[in-house]
């Protein structure tokens, strides 16, 4: 059966690939012979802890994460990673984190509501326009860690390279830039992400961990917010998202089937290039963030002016094409074209906008 799909460029809850979403669909129903759902079994059965152990596995096998890393299945989305991370890792009470954008600035006020954070570097000046140079930061040696959103959703820009750390624990979140491209996990500490953006459905975060950093002496701190407590669990300290966990392990069979992160990173290339390619030829149309530091999930764009952005919208709604309205926060237009996004999709849009633009003289 054939359904009538649109492209949504949405930043999430975001597209996913059809190829499992048919899956999902064909085993909703009845998965492998169980006579019932995955979203009716219980995570205690044997048949559930596979599901929950072969996705381990093959996003272990897709990243190169090595065994002294821990993977948990947390719920809450990267939002509770807000908190939880300076709960767990604050020991001296004291951390550093680079604000390129919305998620990193929303991560800094609730970091600050457990210990000290110092700003160490900011593109604020700039309306997180670009990535500031993070090649010589002042870090404290007292310093727990250093915090950076590797992948800034709304304002579109990422890190082509990782901040010198100077010998501190680096914790990443990856939330819409998980899996898009190849990541050596042992240059951080740790790494989290959302799931809602590029894997799988919303409600679940996947922490990736070193096991030296999670802590035995939080005994003050509840339970469900100890990093130990679901290491220990396996993942399922409580019920986990089950369906969640499913969905995200399809992502990884299909992640693998076409050639893992590296063949991933060239489509991602070149669907990003495409676009860039024509906003930087276009009298209409230009890219906010510097050439240097632009994403390729989050594509934010403007035109002269917030009324000739609604009428692009308008437009591209028309011919078909959902979720390009930029966020609340920033206005404009924004196209997020994750891992998910097929070029043909981006290609339709270049042309779309080709044509609004060529109509308008």
């Amino acid at each position: 059966m054939k359904y009538d799909r649109i492209y949504n460029f949405s930043a999430g809850p975001a597209i996913m690939p059809e190829e499992v979403l048919e899956e999902v669909r064909d085993e909703v129903m009845n998965y492998r012979g169980s006579g019932m759902s995955v979203m009716e079994m219980s995570h205690r059965s044997k048949m559930f802890i596979q599901i929950a152990e072969e996705a381990e596995a093959d996003l272990r096998e897709l990243m190169g994460i090595p065994d002294n890393y821990k993977v948990l299945f947390i719920q809450g989305g990267a939002t509770l990673q807000f908190s939880m991370i300076p709960m767990n890792l604050m020991k001296n009470g004291k951390a550093v984190y680079i604000e390129t954008g919305a998620w990193s600035k929303k991560a800094i006020a609730e970091a600050k509501k457990v210990g000290e954070v110092i700003v160490a570097a900011s593109s604020a000046d700039k309306n997180y326009s670009y990535i500031p140079d993070c090649s010589d930061l002042d870090i404290p040696e007292d310093a727990d860690y250093v915090y950076i959103c590797e992948n800034e959703t709304i304002h579109g820009s990422t890190f082509n390279q990782l901040p010198n750390t100077k010998g501190h624990i680096l914790v990443s979140d990856q939330s819409s830039m998980f899996l898009s491209r190849l990541c050596n996990v042992a240059d951080y500490g740790m790494i989290y992400g959302g799931v809602q953006k590029n894997i799988g459905p919303a409600g679940l975060a996947i922490v990736i961990i070193r096991e030296d950093l999670i802590r035995d002496d939080l005994k003050s701190l509840p339970a469900y917010l100890q990093y130990k407590s679901h290491a220990d669990a396996d993942s399922m300290y409580n019920t986990p998202n089950c369906w969640g966990i499913y969905v995200c392990g399809k992502v990884f069979k299909y992640l693998k089937s076409i050639g893992g992160l590296e063949a991933m990173y060239q489509r991602n290339l070149d669907k990003a290039n495409l676009l860039y390619n024509f906003l930087d030829s276009s009298k209409i149309f230009r890219s906010t963030v510097a050439p240097a530091d632009r994403s390729l999930m989050n594509v934010p764009f403007v035109t002269e002016s917030k009324e000739l952005d609604a009428e692009v919208v308008a437009y591209t709604k028309a011919a078909g094409f959902e979720n390009l309205k930029g966020h609340r926060s920033v206005g404009g237009l924004r196209a997020s074209i994750y891992n998910a996004m097929p070029a043909e999709g981006v290609a339709a849009l270049v042309d779309c906008l080709k044509r609004f633009e060529a109509e308008r003289g």
